[in-house]
């Protein structure tokens, strides 16, 4: 696992007061570490990807994000805007109150939407954010996920109450069964914090802290 950890890290930088300079050090870094990709604020999709052009590290984005509040139809446009503009992954954050409220036919609507958007083009991500939901809301949002037509789900956006847990994500990867991705993403600082996601099921691991997680260290991860 030690030879290909890179390969499970989106190096992510969304924080609100990130800079240009910021961002071509985190395609530099991605570069260097030959990570997965990088995961950015979209208005920085289009400079990521010119700077990570001709390699093998893809170019992730947000959507709806952190809130999952806005409409389908801004996210469709999000979503279409965003690859347009280069990216190959999409990390949507689903309607969470929708979630709770059990209106489930506008979750699918909305992720439905997002995953017509991208086919062909780009890979989806399903945000659920894990921490405000039952173990049963959590369910119930992975399997409208995979009947949606996404690619992904995903613990958690980093900037609400919780990151990832072994727990949520093992049971994440029991709704989706086999055949979809699970993310796990919030407070991952260490190389054991990554092993332990992947244990419990994790194909990919989005963190602030992808170099210290390399270098074996610990790191100060707001994602």
């Amino acid at each position: 696992m030690a030879d290909n950890i890179a390969q499970y890290i989106d190096h992510t930088l969304l924080k609100a007061d990130a800079t240009k300079e910021n961002i071509k050090k985190l395609c530099e870094e991605a570069k260097e570490y030959q990570f997965a990709s990088v995961c950015v604020n979209p208005t920085w999709v289009q400079y990521a990807s010119s700077l990570l052009k001709s390699t093998n590290v893809k170019v992730c984005t947000v959507i709806g994000f952190p809130l999952g509040a806005t409409t389908t139809e801004t996210k469709a446009f999000e979503t279409k805007d965003a690859i347009e503009n280069g990216a190959h992954e999409i990390d949507m954050v689903l309607n969470i109150g929708a979630i709770k409220d059990e209106n489930f036919e506008l979750v699918e609507r909305d992720i439905t939407a997002v995953c017509a958007a991208a086919k062909g083009k780009a890979l989806v991500k399903v945000i659920i954010e894990a921490s405000l939901l039952t173990n049963t809301e959590k369910e119930r949002a992975c399997t409208i996920a995979k009947s949606a037509g996404a690619d992904f789900v995903k613990t958690s956006t980093g900037f609400s109450t919780g990151g990832a847990t072994a727990e949520d994500v093992e049971l994440m990867r029991k709704a989706v069964g086999s055949k979809l991705g699970v993310k796990a993403s919030g407070g991952i600082r260490a190389i054991e914090d990554v092993h332990k996601m992947i244990n419990a099921g994790a194909t990919r691991i989005g963190a602030s802290s992808g170099v210290a997680i390399m270098k074996g260290l610990s790191g100060d991860a707001n994602y």
